[in-house]
């Protein structure tokens, strides 16, 4: 495969968790945004975008403009700190305590072998989880364009759906062994199921 950046989004209010530092709840005795650090530890680069306490060495950590500004946000202040020329970069949530090593490289094979922008996993309703994928770098750069462009030059406060328009997907169903690596926790009773899910 080809070689690839990641970019771990970080940032977000919590609200449905009472505004905690979200990334940094442990599941599996691990902050999820380490658990997301590591099943991308193979990448050219990593980004984590927002708030993120201490991180391993090499990862680098940006703040979107301005802060707050949303997931669409943070994705451009990520890519800004690209260096390494890698074509590919996978973009995730930070609160995806299930990722593994192996789901990121599924969909790293699957974008491989295709003409698409970018791969993504379905959930179990069939709905693309957009913040668990891999893009083409260049795509992703042409999709944060257009969307700037609709948006009369800023990307603050878009939606990530919005980077979709225009670029084609190709939608992944996991069939590994083990829990749905695009889980996220977005509430406590999700942390819970995680735990379960590690145990």
């Amino acid at each position: 495969m080809t070689g690839y950046a990641a970019v771990l989004l970080a940032g977000g209010a919590a609200r449905r968790m009472g505004g905690v530092d979200k990334p940094a709840r442990p599941v599996g005795g691990r902050p999820m945004l380490h658990r997301v650090l590591a099943a991308v530890a193979d990448a050219d680069e990593r980004v984590v975008v927002g708030p993120s306490g201490p991180v391993p060495a090499g990862v680098l950590v940006t703040r979107e403009d301005p802060p707050g500004g949303g997931p669409v946000a943070a994705t451009a202040a990520g890519l800004a700190l690209l260096r390494s020329g890698a074509p590919t970069v996978a973009l995730l949530a930070a609160d995806l305590p299930l990722l593994t090593a192996e789901a990121v490289a599924v969909l790293r094979r699957a974008l491989d072998a295709s003409a698409d922008g970018m791969a993504c996993y379905l959930d179990g309703d069939g709905r693309r989880q957009q913040l668990c994928g891999v893009w083409r770098l260049s795509a992703l750069r042409a999709a944060l364009d257009r969307l700037a462009a609709r948006r009369g030059g800023t990307v603050d406060g878009a939606p990530v759906r919005g980077l979709l328009a225009g670029t084609t997907v190709r939608e992944v169903a996991w069939s590994g062994a083990g829990a749905p690596p695009w889980f996220d926790c977005d509430t406590d009773e999700d942390v819970r199921r995680a735990e379960e899910w590690t145990t």
